[in-house]
């Protein structure tokens, strides 16, 4: 929800390290009226998640995941699973005990399930042929379809397409199918990793007709390390 903390930034004390991005607090705020936004009146830190904000790396990631989540949820809308989502992915990051590109895979995946645009990667979307009898080893994701096309598919179709190993897409499977605590112990290759940030950092702004100003920033920082 978006609120107006007024006297923020000439106040010192009254929301003094409380108001920081990414931080997890509890709020009282008065009611808006007519087209005017509600007004802070206090605020509880409940989990500051201090080392995210002080690395670049850290940041941009956080950054992407709240920028999807913004552009998504409707103004004032409640989502308890995703919220619980968030904070998972956070803490992790927070923590830095599993690298940063897994978390961002799994909150990806998680998050278009949620948001009810998970990607079919069991069979192919137009004839339904499961991904394990598909003989390739490389097979395309169709964008405008949402799922996997099998070889023979994909030479009738002229929408846009990313090559996916066939590795790569079981590893997003089992991802998929997980709970978190399960799935953040997988292991991505280094090709693997970034075969899938690529392909979830296409597929999530395709489908949900908006692009995140974070992504460029995150893409940025990876071409200057």
């Amino acid at each position: 929800m978006s609120i107006i903390a007024k006297y923020a930034r000439k106040s010192t004390k009254r929301f003094a390290g409380i108001l920081e991005p990414f931080s997890a607090m509890e709020i009282i705020c008065s009611s808006g009226k007519g087209n005017r936004l509600p007004v802070l009146q206090e605020a509880t830190l409940k989990e500051p998640f201090p080392e995210i904000r002080t690395n670049i790396y850290k940041t941009a990631y956080a950054s992407l995941w709240v920028e999807l989540i913004d552009k998504w949820v409707e103004d004032g809308e409640q989502h308890m699973e995703l919220f619980n989502l968030l904070w998972y992915v956070l803490e992790k990051l927070n923590k830095d005990n599993i690298p940063k590109e897994t978390i961002s895979i799994l909150f990806q995946i998680k998050f278009m399930i949620l948001a009810g645009m998970g990607p079919n990667l069991s069979c192919c979307t137009t004839c339904k042929t499961k991904t394990d009898d598909i003989k390739q080893n490389r097979i395309y994701f169709d964008l405008d379809k949402g799922g996997l096309i099998c070889p023979g598919c994909s030479q009738s179709s002229q929408n846009r397409q990313i090559p996916l190993a066939k590795g790569t897409i079981k590893q997003l499977l089992w991802v998929e199918s997980n709970e978190l605590p399960i799935a953040q112990k997988i292991k991505f290759s280094r090709n693997a990793t970034k075969e899938s940030l690529f392909f979830l950092e296409t597929f999530v702004p395709y489908h949900i007709k908006k692009m995140p100003k974070s992504l460029d920033f995150l893409r940025q920082i990876r071409r200057s390390i």
